[in-house]
């Protein structure tokens, strides 16, 4: 039985006694608050409660713990078991090394909810989400905003202001105008031709987003002529990269020389891309038979992201490229955004497809795993040069062991040519200049708390509504930036994107990796009241998790980062062939 206020009272009383007999405050371990340094000094009204961070209650040995089981790792993924060996104590045994372990439970998408929440909601908190993070929903009025209230008995940086609103309008030239009229205090990616007016706009702050991206072209080997690698190479040769990233990106955009940024760590071993070289590019499709040309198709979803800030465009010059070079006809094709992810994904488009990524954890696997995984269709037959090394490097515990595994992978990728790696894209976010504590993370969501705007409401502005508020089944930023307002992990990112502990306050790894225990910070309530504890974690974990799990409902059902993180789900149901 899970215990109220009651107990959470005589609870928070023996923690303040610890911490008033211990003559020192936590603030190495207080989460969130860790990255009050990055933001202005807070107001009194904003200033971290440490009371629940410094509490060590002993767990309770009536405790009855809940525990996932996959019976053996036979059916290919990453977790064994994760078992509540206490009140406050996760166990993770997982199927082999994870070098990558902490930065992924970072990812927002494995946010925690009460099990008894997600029991009631029958596995579908698709508007109601629980959390323990800064703030509670209030309401989500749809077609408008998400409405959030203050949580003003958070154990991190308690939020200035009593109401957050998020709103979104598609057009970047939408968002700028409500940040310029006053309406707004931020705002996600101005658009490169808007960056200058921000810039030039005292009123105004343009901040840097240094998020690794990636914006490239694909191709699906299960389609003629795109089984021919040296097709695939000849359009690598024949699209000028370079004069994309000078037309439509803003400054300090890149021209990729790899699928991973450089600034991911081994993202960058091995060769570098091909040059331009329309010679060679033509030489090539008269090998194939294909000198005279040929008709194909460009595939895109007219949604803005970082990594693609005018698509429409960038289609349009590929398009002229690919005829004024290579003398291939290419129609463009423009897709719903949900039907765009889902055929490219599945391996679907024949032709060209314009698509992108950004960074959800500081990690090479974050990038390389999830596109070339021997499971990933996107790019038609999966291919093992490329998905062997990388299967042995994502067990690899040093980076340095690991750099010659993802050289070996890198270079297959140039060789065969999946896509062609086109701009690593700069971006930013805006806010008004009388905000303090503004800031664009490279890493995770930007969270409103830190935001300063001098009043009772803050207001932000992002793309598009979110899909739903159960992040766990949705892939979306800007869902998944409406979740992480509410609903926190075991760990998250600094302001500047470093991976600290959150809901835990440490998990410590056995010698090789593979299992990983997590100690919960303790005193911490669920915005019902309800406590914080191993089972919550367990329940979170087991509804995205177990295919089989009755909570297993979601949105869509597919829960895809659950997949393919872990490496596939427990008790995935068989698939044809």
């Amino acid at each position: 039985m899970r215990r109220k206020a009651v107990w959470f009272a005589l609870l928070l009383a023996l923690a303040l006694v610890a911490s008033a007999c211990s003559g020192s405050s936590d603030d190495t371990d207080s989460g969130t608050a860790d990255t009050a340094t990055t933001v202005a000094p807070a107001e009194d009204t904003t200033e971290t409660t440490a009371a629940a961070a410094a509490t060590t209650v002993a767990p309770d040995p009536g405790f009855v713990g809940e525990s996932l089981q996959a019976g053996g790792c036979d059916y290919g993924g990453r977790v064994d078991s994760i078992t509540a060996l206490d009140e406050f104590t996760v166990e993770f045994t997982l199927c082999g090394p994870h070098p990558a372990f902490l930065a992924q439970i970072a990812f927002g998408v494995f946010g925690i909810q009460p099990s008894e929440h997600l029991e009631a909601t029958g596995g579908a908190p698709l508007d109601n989400p629980i959390g323990t993070g800064p703030y509670s929903l209030k309401e989500w009025v749809r077609g408008d905003s998400v409405v959030y209230s203050r949580n003003a008995d958070y154990y991190g940086q308690v939020a200035p202001h009593e109401t957050a609103v998020l709103k979104w309008a598609t057009e970047s030239a939408g968002r700028l105008i409500e940040l310029q009229s006053g309406n707004a205090d931020g705002m996600t990616f101005p658009s490169p031709e808007d960056f200058a007016t921000i810039e030039a706009d005292d009123n105004l702050v343009l901040l840097d987003k240094p998020e690794p991206n990636i914006f490239y072209m694909g191709f699906t080997n299960t389609f003629t002529p795109w089984d021919n690698v040296d097709v695939r190479k000849a359009v690598a040769l024949g699209i000028d990269r370079q004069r994309l990233v000078d037309t439509f990106y803003p400054p300090g955009s890149e021209t990729a020389s790899h699928f991973t940024p450089c600034s991911v760590e081994n993202g960058c071993e091995g060769d570098e891309w091909y040059d331009f070289d329309v010679p060679a590019a033509q030489a090539l499709l008269e090998s194939a038979g294909l000198g005279d040309g040929f008709e194909t198709k460009i595939y895109y979803r007219d949604v803005t992201r970082g990594y693609l800030p005018t698509p429409g465009n960038v289609a349009a010059d590929i398009q002229a490229q690919l005829k004024e070079n290579l003398n291939i006809t290419a129609e463009v094709i423009v897709m719903e955004s949900g039907e765009f992810i889902q055929a490219s994904s599945a391996g679907e488009l024949d032709g060209i497809h314009l698509l992108g990524w950004t960074g959800d954890y500081p990690h090479v696997t974050n990038f390389l795993d999830f596109h070339f995984a021997d499971t990933n269709l996107q790019f038609g037959d999966p291919i093992e040069a490329i998905y062997a090394p990388l299967k042995t490097a994502s067990q690899t515990a040093s980076a340095a062991e690991a750099a010659p595994l993802y050289e070996e992978a890198n270079n297959a990728i140039k060789e065969s040519v999946p896509m062609v790696p086109i701009a690593h894209a700069a971006s930013a976010f805006g806010a008004t200049a009388g905000v303090s504590g503004a800031y664009a993370p490279p890493w995770g969501q930007v969270m409103f708390n830190f935001w300063d705007n001098g009043t009772d409401t803050l207001v932000f502005m992002q793309g598009n509504e979110p899909i739903s508020l159960y992040c766990s089944d949705e892939t979306d930023g800007e869902s998944l930036r409406a979740c992480a307002q509410v609903v926190e992990a075991l760990y998250s990112y600094t302001n500047d994107g470093q991976v600290q502990p959150q809901l835990a306050t440490e998990c410590v790894p056995n010698a090789d990796l593979s299992q990983w225990t997590c100690s919960l910070r303790q005193g911490v309530v669920f915005h019902d009241g309800t406590s914080f504890d191993a089972n919550d974690v367990v329940a979170s974990f087991s509804a995205g998790l177990d295919a089989a799990n009755p909570l297993h409902v979601g949105n869509s059902g597919v829960f895809e980062y659950y997949d393919y993180l872990w490496n596939g789900l427990i008790n995935a149901p068989a698939t044809d062939g």
